[in-house]
């Protein structure tokens, strides 16, 4: 971030080598490694200010003027977000056919989106004699849990058929706010992906437009102030999960797209500093011997903990 310290409040005068230029793009360049959504996203909530007011990405840079830059805190390097040794992942399963890792919050699953490399590729470096390995299905950078990959291309084929054909099951933990309406069971409502003007991938409710898309809803624990939910994902798209309950006025807590922005920031001193979305539960039929194989991975203590706080306060 060139001479900005990313823990405290900067402010910035524009030079004259910048007169004229979008803020957007001001704010990109001097920003090294901060991604695109979240520079969009300090601008969209005010946190940047210009001789004091806000300022919106199109907003055109005047000589002399004073610009307010929030903290920044940069997503670790992909070298430190990857355990030293890819091995260390904890391995839920593994076989000739399959590897399944529990797979920790905070870590892309694949390079690209401003992320050079992610679990896939750190895995295959790792493992150099290892001549195929694919991700089965994908996760969240910020979503824990179980995650499959295949060794083989048959395997691959086979289980992108089994999930295509409805034929797995996924299990989701989640948390809301509020005490959930026991009414809602399901929620069926077509959605669309488009990318925003930022550059985000995002996807709303579109019912003429949309793919079909179907959630189902179980209540696990109803707290004081927040209620555990189980979602069983019926079909595969981008970002269902968080949408549908967006939708159904039960945001995800943590979520940054779908989510509730103030109250999230406030959550945060609970301990929950990332969405609580966990993929608890995946099962499905072994490729090769054909038996049914159901695997786990347990609500992470952290989340535990930001839940046990949250109803405390």
């Amino acid at each position: 971030m060139n001479n900005l310290c990313k823990d405290r409040v900067n402010h910035v005068d524009v030079g004259i080598e910048s007169e004229g230029q979008r803020i957007d793009n001001y704010l990109l360049k001097i920003l090294k490694g901060v991604p695109k959504s979240h520079v969009y996203r300090i601008l969209r909530s005010g946190e940047v200010r210009v001789n004091g007011g806000r300022a919106g990405p199109s907003r055109k840079l005047i000589l002399g003027d004073k610009i307010r830059i929030p903290p920044i805190r940069v997503a670790q390097r992909d070298s430190e977000a990857i355990p030293a040794n890819p091995e260390k992942f904890n391995i839920l399963h593994e076989d000739d056919e399959i590897l399944a890792i529990d797979k920790p919050a905070g870590m892309a699953v694949h390079g690209g989106s401003g992320v050079s490399s992610g679990l896939i590729e750190h895995l295959r470096t790792a493992r150099p004699n290892q001549p195929f390995l694919e991700l089965i299905h994908r996760l969240d950078k910020e979503t824990s849990g179980v995650l499959l990959l295949a060794k083989k291309r048959s395997a691959l084929t086979n289980l992108h058929a089994q999930i295509r054909d409805n034929q797995t099951k996924k299990i989701y933990l989640t948390l809301v706010w509020g005490s959930w309406d026991r009414k809602i069971s399901k929620v069926d409502v077509a959605l669309r992906k488009y990318v925003s003007k930022a550059g985000e991938r995002r996807v709303v409710v579109d019912g003429s437009n949309g793919r079909p898309s179907l959630t189902l809803f179980k209540v696990l624990e109803t707290n004081k102030q927040t209620s555990l939910i189980e979602a069983n994902l019926k079909t595969g798209r981008t970002h269902q999960i968080r949408v549908h309950l967006a939708h159904i006025n039960f945001p995800i807590l943590g979520d940054d797209k779908y989510g509730d922005f103030r109250r999230n920031k406030l959550l945060q001193k609970h301990g929950l500093k990332r969405m609580f979305l966990h993929a608890h539960q995946f099962s499905f039929t072994h490729p090769k011997d054909g038996k049914k194989i159901t695997l786990e991975s347990p609500l992470p203590t952290e989340l535990h903990q930001a839940m046990g706080s949250i109803d405390e306060s």
